[in-house]
């Protein structure tokens, strides 16, 4: 006789809280990462590589802030096998105290004019500590809310982790306009730009206490009693998250990392590097530019869960190839309009290639997670993230302002983005559809071959 079709999955009620927790966090992440790099096109270097030319000091300073992308493949492996093994709650903690400790640490650095060649080295330890932590941060708190219920609106619900990086930006950015606003551009160099560094300290506390007074993942944990059963019944020892990520997921690993090329390249050129290009090639003021970042940041955290909703009733496919594509044709114009001068066409330049982002990076949380099964769901979805964010994200203020100082122009730095956008098409336009899929039902098949493994999870709900 045939068994009853599965209830409908019903919205827990603590589901608010627990994409608060992620929310929080991943706000305090971002705004501690966004801040270094709002910093290093800004300030550090002026204080940590003042010996060298002006457009030299700041590739030196980006190429710091690139430094922390290469620890988060690192943080990605970590983070990801005591994630599965241990649960998401454990490490999301600990990813927060790593990174806001490491970011009030640096509030607190002596410069080049105190130390000497110390004062790099020391920032760059500092950065490597919170690309380690932001590595490990980003699955954790997609999945805490990704597996927590409401499957038949996952993308809505996991797209409000990924509002954390337009909240930490806004947080960060309107930090350092108000400080740049009330003092002087000498005050701000000496001194005030160590403030929202200090800040991070306050915040961290908040988002401990918010994060500590949530449950553990239920799907996490009724994968983990699974595995012990199995091990009991079987006497048969779980291999390594990493190793069954590498066998059975290989090519979602691969798809990962493809759409993650425009979404991740697009943003850094947007956010970090339009810094440089609107002060040094436009003209624009810097508050300006940290005004026009700020407004479109607003704008890029509303729309972002309008995407997430969106991918639940169409699917995650269309709406990131509408984000890849719509970031790709926006590239010319973006550059057109700030290279204008005017503050209205740099509010407009930024605001619409960070909505055209929001259609990539919202579904990207539900998309990732429904790919991987149980056990190996942190470490999948982190490293094919983390990565990408080496060949992507860490490079793109560095390769942008080296192509703007070789041939000073802005067209080059459209091309390259352009390029990443045709990888990303490619990459999700392979992938199969993972909107049906129910997280609970992953892991029921797994550990019963690779093929198992590979289709586990395809029941639609």
């Amino acid at each position: 006789m045939a068994s009853p079709p599965p209830a409908p999955p019903t919205q827990p009620a603590n589901l608010p809280r627990i994409v608060a927790a992620s929310l929080i966090g991943t706000t305090i992440e971002w705004y501690d990462f966004f801040l270094y790099g709002s910093a290093a096109a800004l300030v550090f270097n002026k204080l940590f590589f003042p010996d060298s030319d002006p457009l030299v000091g700041t590739l030196l300073s980006f190429l710091t802030y690139a430094v922390g992308f290469a620890a988060r493949p690192l943080g990605a492996l970590v983070f990801g096998h005591y994630g599965d093994r241990l649960g998401r709650k454990k490490l999301l903690v600990l990813s927060l105290l790593m990174m806001g400790g490491a970011t009030f640490a640096i509030g607190l650095l002596p410069t080049h004019a105190t130390v000497g060649s110390a004062a790099p080295v020391l920032l760059t330890v500092l950065r490597l500590v919170q690309g380690f932590a932001l590595g490990g941060e980003w699955g954790g708190a997609v999945l805490l809310v990704s597996e927590h219920g409401d499957a038949r609106r996952r993308g809505f619900w996991a797209s409000w982790p990924q509002t954390g990086a337009p909240a930490g930006q806004l947080l960060a950015t309107g930090v350092l306009s108000l400080l740049t606003a009330v003092l002087s551009d000498s005050a701000f160099v000496s001194w005030g730009w160590r403030i929202p560094f200090l800040l991070s300290g306050v915040l961290v506390v908040v988002g401990l206490w918010i994060r500590l007074s949530v449950d553990e993942s239920p799907v996490f944990q009724q994968a983990l009693a699974q595995a012990e059963a199995r091990k009991a019944a079987q006497g048969r020892t779980e291999k390594l998250p990493l190793v069954s990520v590498l066998r059975h997921h290989w090519r979602d690993v691969l798809v990962a990392m493809g759409a993650r090329m425009a979404e991740n390249i697009s943003y850094y050129v947007i956010t970090a590097f339009i810094l440089v290009y609107a002060t040094t090639s436009a003209g624009v003021s810097k508050q300006s530019a940290l005004n026009a970042v700020l407004i479109a940041s607003a704008v890029h955290f509303a729309v972002i869960p309008a995407w997430g909703a969106l991918s639940d009733r169409v699917g995650r496919r269309p709406v990131y190839l509408l984000g890849a594509a719509g970031v790709g044709l926006w590239m010319f114009p973006f550059f057109w309009l700030i290279d204008t001068g005017g503050f209205g066409h740099l509010v407009l330049a930024v605001t619409v290639g960070l909505v055209l982002h929001g259609a990539m990076y919202a579904p990207q949380a539900a998309f990732f997670a429904e790919m991987f099964a149980t056990r190996m769901r942190y470490s999948g979805a982190s490293i094919g993230a983390q990565f990408a964010s080496v060949a992507a994200g860490a490079p793109a203020p560095l390769i942008a302002t080296a192509l703007l100082s070789a041939y000073g122009s802005s067209t080059p730095i459209a091309l390259y983005v352009i390029a990443a956008a045709v990888l990303t098409l490619i990459a999700v336009g392979v992938a199969k559809e993972t909107r049906h899929r129910d997280l609970a039902d992953v892991e029921a098949s797994a550990g019963a071959g690779p093929t198992a493994a590979r289709t586990a999870g395809a029941r639609t709900l």
